[in-house]
């Protein structure tokens, strides 16, 4: 039991449950954005597929980099490095939700259980290349 314990302790830790928080409201951002565009404005669902990921993807920059991975950009040099890092990393993750939303979107599966399911394949995704790429911290 004390391994249990030991091994949740080092997988839930502040930035995973941050990180878990902020990913919640960016799938909401995602799929509140999608819904509206699809199913209010009746705008097709690979375009608003696209609107909704670039929208979710600049609400998740500005969390990431302030609450949950408290970034140690100083210089503008540095911050643009960071952003552009970020940038790279969600552009190959909404490639791959886009590219698997198409391909699930042909299949008779409902197109919303669809965009959840590469929702968290992009969700997971995205922590290690955060963490691990866009604001990795610096050795000291």
């Amino acid at each position: 039991m004390d391994k249990l314990k030991e091994l949740f302790k080092k997988v839930f830790t502040k930035e995973v449950i941050l990180y878990g928080i902020f990913g919640v409201l960016t799938t909401i951002v995602n799929i509140g954005s999608f819904w509206v565009f699809t199913e209010l404005l009746k705008i097709n669902e690979n375009i608003a597929n696209v609107i909704a990921i670039l929208l979710a993807v600049l609400f998740a920059y500005f969390t990431n980099k302030d609450l949950v991975f408290h970034s140690e950009a100083k210089s503008k040099k540095d911050k643009s490095k960071e952003f552009v890092k970020f940038m790279s990393g969600r552009a190959l993750t909404m490639i791959i939700e886009w590219g698997g939303c198409a391909l699930l979107f042909l299949t008779p599966m409902p197109e919303m259980v669809s965009k959840l399911i590469m929702t968290v394949i992009v969700i997971i995704l995205n922590f290690f290349i955060s963490k691990f790429f866009a604001f990795k911290k610096k050795k000291r």
